[in-house]
């Protein structure tokens, strides 16, 4: 048995993509590397708890996406860049790695497996593409508000237009008052990152069939519909795509919970 106590490698360090940009990276353990891809309006610190539980097993990379943290961000953005981004990540690792993107981190990892980064196995966690016309029209319209907000530098307003809806307006008014709002709002500009990342919002059926590793495809039992369908839907069109769910969990999934999961699975 391993010794819970022992001290594990930890290291920071700054990846240069392939525009120059610097992205800030940090990496602890000394087993098989994974590399962690966040959420919207995440940065590193957002995954740290989860590589803290891996990190007895892999060397675990955790990094700020460009524009967030300690990363640069050159202009314009573009999502060939991110991919630049993890391909460089991938570099610093070894030249290949195991991948864990949450939300449209997912999504971000799931386009990077397409271009044919060397990633040996993907997992993604409800990554938040739409099955329904409906959903998708509405998420356009968020979109031309949202871009239209940040072409203002209106920041606080455009995270408040994405929160909107995602929380009660008494949640919303606390966060407004708290201090992690303001690390929120430094981060708002990204909000456009994502939207691109997404896309149209579609399942990108023609570019998940061009992956060709093994990809795990997460969802929560007590998440809506909505992201349990298109979860299903991804894990079907990906040709070694394979389907889990984690019984009550939300798309807030608890980091003791996934980090088992995600341990049997990249160790196969």
């Amino acid at each position: 048995m391993e010794n819970p106590k022992r001290t594990l490698s930890k290291i920071r360090g700054t990846a240069l993509s392939a525009d120059g940009t610097a992205i800030a990276y940090e990496r602890q353990g000394d087993g098989p590397p994974v590399i962690l891809v966040s959420g919207t309006l995440a940065t590193a610190a957002n995954e740290a708890p989860l590589a803290a539980l891996l990190a007895h097993r892999f060397s675990v990379i955790t990094y700020d996406r460009r524009g967030r943290g300690s990363s640069g961000d050159t202009t314009p953005y573009a999502v060939k860049r991110e991919i630049e981004d993890l391909a460089a990540l991938i570099d610093a690792a070894g030249g290949s790695a195991s991948v864990h993107g949450m939300s449209s981190g997912g999504a971000l990892a799931l386009e990077a497996a397409a271009a044919g980064l060397p990633i040996t196995q993907l997992s993604v966690y409800e990554p938040p593409f739409l099955t329904d016309p409906a959903g998708r029209r509405a998420n356009a319209d968020q979109r031309a508000r949202l871009d239209g907000l940040l072409a203002e530098e209106r920041r606080a307003d455009a995270l408040e237009l994405f929160l909107d809806g995602m929380m009660p307006s008494g949640t919303l008014a606390q966060l407004r008052r708290s201090p992690l709002w303001g690390r929120l709002e430094a981060l708002a500009h990204t909000l456009a990152y994502d939207h691109a990342v997404m896309g149209d919002a579609r399942v990108p059926t023609k570019r998940l069939r061009e992956i060709t590793a093994r990809v795990m495809v997460v969802d929560g039992g007590a998440s809506p519909t909505w992201r349990r369908e298109t979860v299903r839907v991804i894990s079907e069109t990906l040709p070694r795509g394979r389907h889990r769910t984690l019984t009550g969990q939300t798309h807030e999934v608890a980091p003791h919970v996934l980090a088992p999961v995600l341990e049997d699975y990249f160790a196969a």
